[in-house]
């Protein structure tokens, strides 16, 4: 017996190489730290009623197939028209759900064909862009399960990062990719 596994450590030791041999083929140190450090997100979208949660991007980058799968959940639900939405944004999504906790985002709007956002800007009553970057994959409308939306808008005020567009009215917040900015009510 060596002298690091005394007869009373068999045991133990019998109940580590058990342990061992449950996990999965290939598994390492660093794969279990880089699975603890993706980030994930989760979403809804309210008008398809899809639901997505995945990791997004991990420690070598963004995750291509996770990228084209939120492309088309987030794809124009009145055409079905999709496109590649800017990553930045679920960075965003990111920090606003590590900031404020929740598990899930709705999703009102992503990507826009120009054909749906013309026709949002004549039925829509105004707030809808002529050059809206929602048309270019770089906007977002959503609400946080569990979080108020005059909370998330203070989060993403405070990250800097973009667009901030909040309309409590209908209860969402505008996120976008342009040049840091905001509008709507600055307080609820």
């Amino acid at each position: 017996m060596s002298r690091f596994f005394r007869n009373h450590d068999v045991p133990q030791r019998r109940l580590f190489l058990k342990g061992l041999a449950t996990l999965p083929l290939g598994f390492s140190a660093g794969a279990l730290h880089a699975a603890q450090h993706d980030r994930q997100l989760g979403f809804r979208h309210t008008h398809t009623d899809e639901r997505l949660h995945l990791a997004f991007r991990n420690r070598h980058g963004y995750i291509e197939p996770a990228l084209q799968r939120m492309n088309w959940l987030l794809r124009d639900f009145r055409t079905g028209q999709s496109t590649r939405m800017d990553p930045r944004l679920y960075d965003i999504l990111h920090a606003l759900r590590m900031a404020c906790g929740g598990e899930t985002f709705e999703i009102i709007s992503g990507y826009r064909s120009p054909a749906t956002n013309s026709m949002l800007r004549k039925t829509g009553g105004g707030g809808v862009a002529k050059r809206s970057l929602h048309m270019d994959g770089k906007a977002i409308d959503i609400r946080l399960v569990g979080v108020d939306t005059a909370r998330l808008r203070d989060a993403a005020l405070a990250l800097g990062a973009g667009g901030v567009g909040y309309y409590p009215e209908s209860d969402f917040l505008h996120i976008d990719t342009g040049p840091v900015r905001s509008w709507g009510p600055k307080s609820a």
